[in-house]
């Protein structure tokens, strides 16, 4: 199921229209993309043109995900034996709840389905997902998976 834009723009257009980056950076930072490829907002956080956190939250408007920053949130270990701690660093994801059948993700790429598809493979359950930073989602995975 390909995931619809709440916000028809791309993430550069609404990291400029927030006043995040300029245009000069987007530019230079699509360029560095042609080249070694990967995903335009970690490039941006590479060259220090715009924080984790802007992109997280830029993902929420343009996607329409929650965002839910971890360090003040508490994670019930139960909850962790739904998602093997080699799946959690893989697609960089941690379980937060589960509510009947549904269990709640947090994760740096929303977009990224086939992590989707492997944990509801995985555990059985339907997937919600939240968007938090990469680091704050490395930090929970270490605190939380001894």
């Amino acid at each position: 199921m390909p995931l619809k834009k709440v916000i028809n723009k791309q993430l550069g257009e609404l990291l400029i229209d927030f006043g995040v980056i300029n245009l000069s950076q987007l530019e230079k930072a699509l360029e560095i993309q042609k080249v070694k490829g990967g995903l335009i907002g970690e490039l941006l956080v590479e060259l220090g043109f715009a924080k984790e956190e802007d992109i997280a939250q830029a993902l929420t408007v343009q996607y329409g995900f929650p965002y839910l920053p971890l360090s003040s949130y508490d994670i019930n270990s139960e909850i962790l034996a739904f998602i093997p701690v080699k799946i959690a660093r893989q697609y960089l994801l941690i379980p937060i709840d589960k509510i009947g059948n549904n269990l709640t993700l947090v994760m740096s790429n929303p977009l990224n389905a086939k992590a989707v598809e492997e944990v509801e493979t995985s555990s059985g359950c339907n997937v919600q997902v939240f968007v938090s930073t990469a680091s704050d989602i490395k930090k929970a995975i270490e605190k939380y998976y001894k």
